[in-house]
């Protein structure tokens, strides 16, 4: 790695002076000169655009260098990083201390350092924290940026993860973010298709740490990933901000690994599940629901005041039974995810609407169900019509203060619900 600086003063000067500038204009308009790097520059204001609103701590800090568009593109937000952390740091109260030892004599690895967002968070959590990446220049950028963020701990390895993964000595925690891509460059999401296979390297990991935390693409069906690491698995986390599915994170435990030698009761080990959509939280122990998917069918309450749609952790989780049970709300039928409920509910996981009239698609319902309606915001759920072929039928522009829900009643009524959103 260079011991030079990465920008020199004229470069960063101008992405000071230009960052609120359009980047294409820029390039278009600016002069060249001997000492400006455009195209770095051009980077600096691109990267810091992207982090003003994704990582505003980052944003904040003047000598932050950032790397090329795809890399700020794919990075982790401060949300779901600063999450990883909470993680953490919940992780090592958790650990017994030896005589004489404190939170500074925890150690963490990251195998797969990429931009080091996630690493910079984590980090903070320990005493001493070890990056490790292939790629010289985001090693570059990162010893750079940890030293701008005045983390000390922080130790930059440019090296092969799993490699160094065999080599090292035994940390507290290691962090993993296998790449999910082929080696064209194909977009891939099996645990065994990224790279480095996790699955494989198992037993490795958990003999290198007390605990791994994977990344994981949120496409995958996670229940089929607990399965897949045979008992492992301590912690299922399903992380969304804006309603937007963004990570599956995964804790295996290397003394719940160890403590069983039986390979068919490891397998029977449930974990616990957290679901987290900004400052809404829910966790469970999966041991304790397995009704899941298959309810839909209590009693609905004498009148439908109220209507809650889970947000979208929620929904992946699939945890529907967990809901009915800790808010009261009942599914308003099999397979449609949407509850309702006589009365308010405090705290619900998603968003709330107060319920104006329910009716049916023939003409006379329709009318009346409609009625002062020009325009309204529309959602389906386990109905026969998708939402833009709905609005059509009911040739309602979109947008306005009304919300129209399609569904199927528990009794296989398809029905059209008029609500209003309640404010949180």
């Amino acid at each position: 790695m260079s011991d030079g600086p990465l920008l020199n003063d004229v470069t960063r000067a101008f992405a000071e002076a230009h960052r609120n500038e359009d980047v294409r204009d820029l390039a278009l308009k600016t002069k060249r000169t001997a000492d400006l790097d455009l195209p770095a520059a051009l980077d600096q204001i691109a990267g810091w655009q992207i982090a003003r609103n994704k990582l505003p701590q980052w944003a904040a800090c003047a000598d932050i260098v950032y790397p090329a568009h795809i890399s700020m593109e794919q990075c982790s937000s401060q949300f779901t990083a600063q999450y990883k952390a909470e993680i953490a740091r919940r992780l090592l109260r958790s650990l017994p201390q030896s005589a004489g030892q404190t939170a500074n004599d925890a150690t963490m690895t990251d195998l797969t350092g990429g931009f080091g967002v996630d690493f910079s968070y984590l980090a903070r959590e320990f005493g001493h924290a070890t990056y490790v990446e292939r790629q010289s220049h985001l090693c570059e950028l990162a010893a750079h940026n940890m030293a701008a963020l005045g983390l000390t701990q922080a130790q930059v390895v440019c090296g092969d993860g799993v490699e160094y993964l065999r080599a090292m000595e035994p940390a507290q925690l290691i962090y993993i973010d296998p790449a999910r891509r082929d080696e064209h460059g194909a977009r891939t999401y099996a645990i065994e298709d990224c790279t480095p296979d996790v699955l494989a390297l198992r037993d490795l990991l958990l003999a290198k740490a007390r605990y791994v935390m994977i990344k994981l693409s949120p496409m995958l069906d996670w229940r089929k990933a607990v399965d897949d690491f045979a008992g492992t698995v301590a912690e299922v986390h399903i992380v969304s901000t804006g309603n937007e599915c963004k990570e599956l994170l995964l804790v295996l435990d290397g003394k719940a690994a160890g403590a069983t030698s039986d390979a068919a009761a490891a397998d029977t080990r449930a974990p616990h599940v957290y679901c987290v959509n900004d400052d809404q939280r829910l966790d469970y122990d999966a041991a304790a629901y397995t009704r899941g998917l298959r309810i839909g069918d209590a009693p609905l309450p004498h009148e439908l005041r109220y209507l809650y749609e889970p947000n979208a952790s929620i929904m992946k989780a699939g945890c529907f039974d967990v809901v009915e049970a800790r808010f009261g709300a009942v599914q308003i039928g099999p397979s449609s995810h949407l509850f309702v409920s006589d009365e308010p509910v405090d705290g619900f996981p998603g968003r709330g609407f107060a319920i104006e009239t329910i009716g049916g698609m023939g003409k006379k319902e329709l009318k009346r169900l409609l009625s002062g309606l020009d325009r309204a915001n529309i959602a389906v759920r386990n109905f026969p019509l998708t939402a833009p072929q709905l609005r059509k039928k009911l040739k309602l522009a979109d947008g306005g203060d009304a919300y129209l829900f399609g569904t199927t009643m528990q009794g296989g009524d398809h029905v059209l619900i008029r609500t209003a959103k309640i404010s949180r």
